[in-house]
């Protein structure tokens, strides 16, 4: 029973329902429970910093609970992007609503569709990678999958890293950045990758390709149903959730760095990403938080991934520390002096 608690990564999209129902400011509400709510929340909990027992490692593992937990999100995302978006079109908004709810389906894009995406594209069955490449197609994001699967793993606290966040460098320039760098590196990785197996990059097994047209395909759809209203709303809210998770990855690495060890850099430890053990954005996030964990072992799934307190440890849970990166003056003070000395 106290794996239920897992359910509260369905209450982001839930919140956006209520915005759609009852309109008027809580056209906000998915800003306001993720931004407002979860971080007054969360500073009421301590952190628990107990470990799984091998027992209860294995029951999760077994549990398919947790998996389902994952795919439902399919369902999820879609409906209220379809839905979403309609309303958008159809009803009278005043701006103050229409921005809001752009908001709110953008938060649930980042959080329920690309973070997913993420957890389903480490692992190792087709069908979990393909599902992982769906959620990610209404963010016009699917080269993530390559860039960060095959990229960011490996070069991750290093220069080749765009998803990497340099010390002292602000938010915003970051998401330029790493948009821009992580398309680039995506487009590199598929020619290398494509000359491994003596292709060129204009083969028909070039994966990236077909993303981009899998994206316009449903950019098209979205056109044909909704109109070119339809397409701006759902490019809009493919904006908003890039962002979040750029915002998101610029806390989980922010100037940490590999130092060298001969002629290569040494290998990804706990210690180059940043740990959040808060437990209201763990649930949210499907434990995204737990995020050096992740990072040394890419393959554990999300029900098993544990807080290493070695690893250093970010002041507050996500969404606190993604509203403090937007203010950068604050956000280095705070930051700067947590940084390992040898960084």
């Amino acid at each position: 029973m106290n794996d239920i608690k897992y359910l509260l990564a369905y209450t982001i999209p839930l919140s956006a329902i209520i915005g759609i129902k009852i309109g008027g400011i809580w056209s906000f509400s998915t800003v306001i429970y993720a931004f407002g709510l979860i971080p007054v929340w969360e500073a009421f909990l301590k952190p628990n910093p107990e470990k799984l027992s091998e027992e209860k490692i294995r029951n999760r593992l077994a549990n398919h609970f947790f998996d389902f937990m994952l795919y439902f999100n399919i369902v999820i995302v879609f409906s209220i992007l379809c839905f979403g978006i309609n309303y958008l079109k159809s009803e009278s908004l005043k701006s103050y609503e229409y921005i809001g709810l752009i908001l709110s389906f953008g938060i649930v894009l980042g959080t329920n569709g690309i973070n997913v995406a993420h957890e389903l594209g480490h692992r190792k069955t087709k069908w979990e990678r393909f599902l992982a490449k769906l959620l990610l197609m209404p963010a016009f994001y699917m080269h993530f999958y390559i860039e960060h699967n095959f990229g960011h793993h490996l070069n991750v606290g290093t220069p080749k890293d765009p998803a990497t966040s340099k010390k002292n460098q602000s938010v915003f320039s970051f998401w330029f950045s790493s948009v821009i760098g992580q398309i680039l590196n995506a487009v590199r990785i598929q020619k290398d990758l494509l000359k491994k197996r003596k292709l060129g990059f204009f083969s028909v097994k070039n994966d990236f390709f077909y993303y981009q047209i899998f994206q316009l395909g449903y950019l098209t759809f979205v056109g044909i149903i909704y109109g070119f209203e339809g397409i701006f709303c759902s490019l809009m809210i493919a904006l908003v959730g890039v962002l979040l998770l750029e915002t998101i990855n610029y806390i989980e690495h922010y100037g940490l760095c590999r130092s060298i060890k001969g002629s290569r850099y040494e290998r990804v430890t706990p210690m180059h990403s940043w740990n959040s053990n808060h437990a209201i954005g763990r649930l949210v996030l499907y434990e995204l938080t737990r995020h050096s964990d992740h990072h040394h072992r890419a393959s554990k799934k999300y029900q098993v991934l544990e807080s290493i307190e070695e690893s250093p440890q970010l002041p507050f849970g996500y969404t606190t520390s993604m509203l403090i990166a937007l203010f950068p003056p604050l956000w280095f003070k705070l930051m700067n002096k947590r940084l390992p000395n040898n960084y």
